[in-house]
C-alpha cells in the first residue's frame, strides 16, 4: 500500500521515529522517506544507538542531542513497546499475575512513553500543526474489554492512554495546533505478538503504517488527547 504523504504538515516537515528498529518503527521511517514533503527523518532505537525508553537518562540524552543541534519536529512517532517481555507473555487468568512481569509491562508500555513525552514533546514545532503519536493497543480500552485476560498488558496500555490524554491537554496550552494521540496499529504481522495473535486476521506493517499516517494526516487539533485505530476510527476509553 502506497503512502500518499503528509499534506497537513508544513512543507519540509521533519519527523522523528522512536523505536525505529522494530517492525512498525522501521516501516514508519521507510514510509516517511518516500514523502517528498518530508525534509528529514531522524531515528533512534536500542539496536542502533542504545536508546532505552525504560531508562530516563537514555531518553533525556537522546532528546538533548536533537535539542542541542537546534532541531524541531513536526511529527514524532513513539513506536516502542512489547507484548512479550523477557519471554513472559500475557496472562490468561488473574491467578497468573506476577508482580515483576507486571512491573516490566508498565515500565516499557506506559512509563517509557511518558518519559518520551516529557523529554521529546518540547521538540515539537511551534508553528503549524505538529503531531506526537504513541502506539497503544485496542486491548487497552476499558470499555471495549469483552474477553478479559492479558491483565498486565491491558492495564499498561490503559495507563498509556491516560498519560497521552493528560499530556495532550498540557501540550496544547503552549502549542494550540498540536495533535497528541494514542494509535492502535491493528493486528500487525511482525514478531511483536510472539505467536499470541494466531487465529486473528493480521495486516502487514506497511499497510498498518500507511493507514496510520493517513489517519494522523486527517486529524485536527480538536482531536488531540484521543484514541484512534489505524483506520482513523475512534476507540472508546
Amino acid at each position: 500500500m502506497d503512502f500518499p504523504g503528509m499534506t497537513s504538515l508544513n512543507p519540509g516537515y521533519r519527523a522523528l521515529v522512536l523505536g525505529a528498529s522494530g517492525g512498525i518503527g522501521s516501516a514508519f521511517a521507510a514510509a516517511l522517506r518516500t514523502d517528498s514533503r518530508c525534509a528529514a527523518v531522524e531515528e533512534v532505537s536500542r539496536s542502533r544507538d542504545g536508546f532505552d525508553i525504560t531508562d530516563e537518562a537514555s531518553v533525556a540524552a537522546a532528546a538533548a542531542r536533537f535539542s542541542d543541534a537546534g532541531l524541531r519536529f513536526d511529527l514524532i512517532l513513539c513506536a516502542t513497546g512489547a507484548l512479550v517481555i523477557d519471554g513472559t507473555g500475557p496472562e490468561k487468568t488473574i491467578k497468573a499475575i506476577d508482580a515483576g512481569a507486571m512491573a516490566a509491562q508498565f515500565a516499557l508500555n506506559a512509563i517509557g512513553p511518558a518519559l518520551a513525552l516529557k523529554h521529546f514533546s518540547p521538540l515539537l514545532a511551534s508553528e503549524g500543526k505538529s503531531v506526537f503519536a504513541n502506539l497503544s493497543a485496542r486491548v487497552g480500552s476499558i470499555g471495549d474489554n469483552r474477553l478479559g485476560g492479558w491483565i498486565s498488558y491491558r492495564s499498561a496500555k490503559a495507563a498509556l492512554n491516560q498519560i497521552t490524554r493528560t499530556a495532550a491537554i498540557e501540550i496544547a496550552r503552549q502549542r494550540p495546533a498540536s495533535v497528541v494521540v494514542a494509535m492502535h496499529p491493528g493486528s500487525v504481522d511482525t514478531g511483536f505478538s510472539g505467536g499470541f495473535a494466531k487465529g486473528h486476521e493480521r495486516i502487514s506493517a506497511v499497510q498498518s503504517v500507511s493507514m496510520m499516517l493517513a489517519a494522523l494526516d486527517g486529524l485536527q487539533p480538536s482531536h488531540t488527547g484521543c484514541f484512534f485505530a489505524y483506520d482513523g476510527q475512534p476507540i472508546e476509553w
